[in-house]
């Protein structure tokens, strides 16, 4: 067992370094940013849990022979069952990617978008109301191995951890189909930026990003015509900022590996202006855990998740809304299948699956309106490399 913990962590440290890695439609450039509706306060998510709860949970295999997404059929329980295997029209790479976000599904749930890192292309499927999932597009992703993509209404970025390093866009259009927007690459604050994970951030209106090798996290204004302008950058509290997930009131909570080292993995919360000035609010703080990588946020923006890759178990976290203040709640809230990596949570928040690399596996959890997790089970034979993870 020791043996095996110890070649878990070297593995995973390599990780956190890799490169963790129709017609066309254009549209005006204007360096202004897109509509700044005011956030209201959220209801509380978790305190809803009437009505149907069955739903679906996809993964995507990252085969370097064809990129494949698996669906799973979500039961009341939060049990899941395999119902199908589709194709991305594309390929992955066979192994770790070092990211978050390689595989989303749009806000009304309608649209799931993937990376094929290992082809340079992403693809969209049209969601069906049982789950099942139709190809509707396979697109260039504008640039070198792309790792993780967000979604924003109808505008798109990917983020491109191979080559240079890239943000490019793109338009959501009828029939789920992407369509390139033009001038809308910009690139990362170096060639050898490792990054990790993209996302929008302030109702759209900031592309948020994080650099594994260079401790960066870069923000991009988005203009009205959905063009980025204007990055900023900060250096992370602790080394080696991978995922992280946003809040509804201008805060990011991100993950820092410190490089996998034993027991240092932090988290810290930043806040980010409507201009993209990026300000660190508490952190880091510890919880005593190794590679600490991907973060999910409970939509009523109280609890955050982050699994913990190296010491096989997930840890959370108590936040304080609009202030961004965090604390521990559990630093070994609940163990794993071996390797967790990727998570998600279900919209109303009560469900929290999470994939494992080490067990090939996704196992299930249910969350209490207090934060606490309870397991609910695993499904496994998963192929290697399986990456990226989107509940609904």
């Amino acid at each position: 067992m020791k043996k095996f913990n110890a070649i878990l962590l070297i593995a995973v440290s390599a990780l956190v370094f890799a490169s963790c890695q129709k017609g066309t439609k254009d549209f005006p450039d204007e360096n202004v940013l897109r509509s700044e509706s005011t956030v209201e306060d959220q209801a509380d998510v978790l305190a809803d849990r009437s009505g149907n709860n069955s739903g679906n949970v996809y993964t995507m295999t990252n085969s370097a022979d064809g990129n494949k997404i698996k669906v799973f059929k979500r039961g009341h329980d939060g049990s899941l069952t395999y119902q199908a295997t589709y194709s991305s029209g594309g390929n992955g790479t066979g192994s770790g990617l070092g990211n978050q976000g390689g595989l989303v599904l749009s806000e009304d749930e309608k649209t799931l978008i993937t990376v094929n890192a290992g082809s340079n292309n992403i693809s969209t499927f049209k969601v069906a109301g049982n789950g099942q999932l139709v190809l509707k597009s396979t697109i260039s992703s504008g640039g070198m191995m792309p790792v993780s993509v967000t979604i924003h209404d109808d505008l798109v970025y990917v983020l491109n951890a191979g080559g240079t390093g890239n943000i490019s866009g793109f338009k959501l259009g009828p029939n789920d189909k992407l369509y390139k927007l033009h001038n809308s690459t910009r690139p990362l604050t170096s060639s050898s930026a490792g990054a990790a994970q993209v996302s929008f951030v302030r109702n759209g209106n900031i592309l948020a990003i994080t650099e594994k090798a260079t401790d960066k996290i870069v923000t991009y204004r988005v203009g009205a015509s959905g063009r980025p302008f204007g990055m900023k950058s900060i250096t992370s509290a602790s080394p080696t900022p991978f995922g992280f997930a946003a809040d509804h009131f201008g805060n990011i909570y991100v993950s820092e590996a410190v490089g996998g080292a034993a027991g240092a993995s932090t988290v810290s919360s930043y806040h980010i202006s409507f201009n993209g000035d990026i300000t660190l609010t508490e952190g880091p703080v510890g919880a005593g855990q190794s590679a600490a990588c991907w973060v999910v946020l409970t939509g009523n923006d109280k609890y955050a998740y982050v699994t913990n890759a190296a010491s096989n178990n997930i840890s959370s976290f108590s936040i304080q809304p609009h202030s961004g203040n965090l604390d521990v709640l559990e630093a070994d809230a609940a163990g794993a299948d071996g390797g967790p990596i990727d998570a998600a949570l279900t919209k109303n928040s009560k469900y929290l699956y999470v994939l494992n690399s080490g067990g090939h596996s996704i196992s299930a959890y249910e969350v209490s309106n207090n934060g606490g997790l309870t397991s609910i089970g695993t499904v496994g034979s998963l192929p290697m490399g399986t990456n990226g993870l989107a509940a609904r």
